[in-house]
């Protein structure tokens, strides 16, 4: 019988070559004892709160996915809000989900670990009011008219004011564990110590769930429709 691992090499390590890509990508040279790092997964999953518990929330007769893997300039934020008001549903009837995962990971979390780790230029992601690498988040609270849109004027798309829309959030563990790792070898701290800070640093009413890739499945079995934010 043909050895396909041979063939096909190692998928574990193939995994974490790509991972230690995607770290160059978004500005760190490598990723810091990959194996080492991956392993976190093996205790990462336990959660304040059940994910299947959670997924119970997604009801009414319209409901939606948005799958988040990249910052995407204000679309992430803005297309709930537009499902929401274009529905000419009541609310009860609407349900909108964004999943954050990947390189969109760090709108999941707050202000102090964006300013600690610098999320700006890890993710090359800019404050819209400066335009210099953010050390906040710039969608938790936004002040009032931050967010307008022609023809619509101000809109409200602030994480916080989404949920108050009834809009359900939920972060990638398996995102949260391997950047947590990447920015612990690049400030030469623990990966451990660095994930339990971010768990904690996790935003208010955000759901954190297994991985991403679970979420946009588990979702679309609690029949949302799915739509990818991206280019």
């Amino acid at each position: 019988m043909e050895n396909t691992n041979q063939k096909n090499g190692n998928p574990r390590r193939d995994f974490l070559g790509k991972l230690a890509a995607g770290a160059a990508a978004v500005g760190m040279a490598t990723l810091p004892n990959p194996a080492k790092a991956m392993s976190l997964t093996e205790t990462a999953f336990k959660y304040a709160d059940d994910p299947e518990l959670w997924l119970a929330r997604i009801k009414g007769k319209h409901k939606i996915v948005f799958d988040v893997t990249a910052p995407h300039e204000i679309f992430p934020f803005a297309w709930p809000k537009v499902f929401l008001m274009t529905n000419g549903a009541a609310a009860k009837d609407c349900t909108a989900v964004v999943i954050l995962r990947h390189s969109a990971i760090p709108y999941a979390l707050g202000n102090d670990i964006w300013a600690k780790y610098k999320f700006g230029e890890m993710f090359k992601m800019n404050d819209p009011k400066t335009n210099a690498p953010s050390v906040r988040n710039p969608f938790w609270q936004p002040k009032p008219g931050d967010y307008s849109a022609p023809g619509l004027g101000n809109v409200d798309i602030g994480i916080n004011q989404l949920m108050d829309d009834g809009v359900l959030f939920c972060a990638c563990d398996v995102a949260l564990t391997v950047f947590s790792a990447m920015a612990a070898g690049s400030m030469n701290m623990s990966a451990g110590d660095v994930k339990k800070e971010w768990l904690a640093g996790v935003l208010p009413g955000i759901q954190v769930v297994p991985s991403g890739v679970w979420a946009v499945g588990r979702t679309q079995e609690h029949g949302c429709s799915y739509c990818f934010v991206g280019e």
